[in-house]
C-alpha cells in the first residue's frame, strides 16, 4: 500500500527541493498533497505524471496523511504540527520550533537514526549548519572523542529562503549595471560582501544562529557538555554552506587517520588533494546530497587538534534531503 504524504510550504526553496526529491525517489506514494499560504493556493506543480494543486494549509486538511513535511516557518509549525500529530500524522518539521524540545528527536540519520524510535508524532530537522557539520564531525567523534569544536561558517543566501536568493541575483545585476544596490531581505548588501549572520545578538555577544549550532550539535551527538564555539557569517554564495572547523579530541587523531575514517563515512565525500590544491567549494557541493570534506591537517598549536573544511548543500543535506532521509527510514519501518 502506498503512502499519503503532504508538503507544507511547498512554494518555498526547501519545499520545492523536497517535492523534487520525492518525485525522483522510489517511495511508493499513493497520494501527495501540497500546502502553502492562502496567497499561493491554487498554484499547480507536476508530480509523477499528474498535476497537483496547492491548497491553503489548514489543520483538518492534514488529517488522513501518513507523513507531512513542514517547511513553512516556526509559527506555522507551532500551529499545525501538534494538530497533525494528534490526528495520527507523523510530522517532519524543518523549522526551529521543536528542535530543543526534550520529547522531540532532532535527527541526522547518519548520526542518530535510532532517535527516531522514540518520537511521539513530531521529528525535528536540524539547523542546516548543524546538520552539515554533524555529518563531517560525527565519524571523527566516534573514533577519537571530540571535546571541543570551534567553527566559522560561510553561509549561502539560500539559508534565508527564495527571496534572499533573488536579492543576491538582483544585487549582482545592479552592481554590474552601475545601479544603486537595493536591500530588502538582508540588513547588509549581500553581493560582494560578507557580514555577521542576520539573527539577533544576545547579551553574550553570540547571535541566534551561533547559539542554535552549539545547542543542536550537543543534542544530536547526545553530548550535553560538548564545547562548541561558532562564528556564523553570510557570504555572497547562492547555495551550499561552508565551514572551517577545528576539533580538539581526547585521543590524538592524525590527518591521515581522519582522512581514512571520512573516506568510509556515510554521507561524506573526501575532497582533499593537496598537490592539485583541490578542496571543497560551495559550487562543487551545490546539488549534491553528500557533504564534501577536505583541508585535513593537524593543528600545530595544540597537541590533539585537527582542522578541516567542509561544504554542503544547505537546501539538500541542510534541509530537504535530511528530511527525506528521515521519511525513508520511517517508511521502511
Amino acid at each position: 500500500m502506498g503512502l499519503r504524504i503532504g508538503i507544507a510550504g511547498v512554494t518555498g526553496a526547501v519545499g520545492q527541493e523536497a517535492l523534487h526529491l520525492l518525485e525522483a525517489g522510489s517511495l511508493p506514494i499513493d497520494e501527495i498533497r501540497l500546502f502553502a499560504s492562502a496567497r499561493s493556493a491554487g498554484r499547480v506543480f507536476p508530480f509523477r505524471h499528474q498535476v497537483v494543486r496547492v491548497e491553503e494549509i489548514r489543520g483538518e486538511r492534514l488529517a488522513g496523511l501518513d507523513y507531512v513535511l513542514l517547511s513553512a516557518g516556526s509559527s506555522v509549525s507551532r500551529q499545525y504540527a501538534p494538530v497533525a500529530a494528534k490526528a495520527g500524522v507523523v510530522v517532519i518539521d524543518n523549522s526551529s520550533a521543536f528542535r530543543m524540545t526534550d520529547e522531540v528527536p532532532l535527527v541526522v540519520p547518519e548520526v542518530n537514526a535510532k532517535a527516531l524510535n522514540r518520537h511521539s508524532g513530531i521529528i525535528a530537522n536540524p539547523n542546516c549548519t548543524a546538520a552539515i557539520l554533524s555529518v563531517a564531525v560525527w565519524p571523527l567523534h566516534q573514533a577519537a572523542v571530540v571535546e571541543r569544536i570551534v567553527v566559522a561558517t560561510y553561509q549561502a543566501a539560500s539559508g534565508a529562503g527564495a527571496k534572499a536568493l533573488s536579492e543576491l541575483d538582483a544585487q549582482v545585476r545592479q552592481y554590474a549595471a552601475g545601479e544603486t544596490i537595493r536591500r530588502k531581505v538582508f540588513p547588509e548588501q549581500i553581493a560582494f560582501n560578507v557580514f555577521s549572520h542576520n539573527t539577533p545578538v544576545d547579551e553574550s555577544g553570540f547571535n541566534e544562529e551561533e547559539i542554535k549550532v552549539a545547542q543542536e550539535i550537543r543534542k544530536i551527538f547526545g553530548e550535553p557538555k560538548l564545547g562548541v564555539c561558532a562564528t556564523c557569517i553570510r557570504v555572497p554564495v547562492f547555495r551550499a554552506h561552508s565551514e572551517a572547523i577545528v576539533l580538539e579530541t581526547r585521543r590524538k587523531l592524525s590527518a591521515e587517520e581522519a582522512r581514512e575514517i571520512l573516506r568510509h563515512a556515510p554521507g561524506v565525500t573526501v575532497v582533499d588533494d593537496r598537490k592539485a590544491n583541490r578542496f571543497p567549494t560551495p559550487l562543487d557541493a551545490a546539488g549534491k546530497r553528500e557533504v564534501l570534506v577536505g583541508r585535513l591537517r593537524e593543528d600545530p598549536s595544540h597537541p590533539r587538534a585537527l582542522a578541516l573544511f567542509v561544504s554542503g548543500d544547505q537546501l539538500l543535506k541542510g534541509a530537504a534531503w535530511n528530511a527525506i532521509q528521515i521519511l525513508e527510514r520511517l517508511a521502511a519501518g
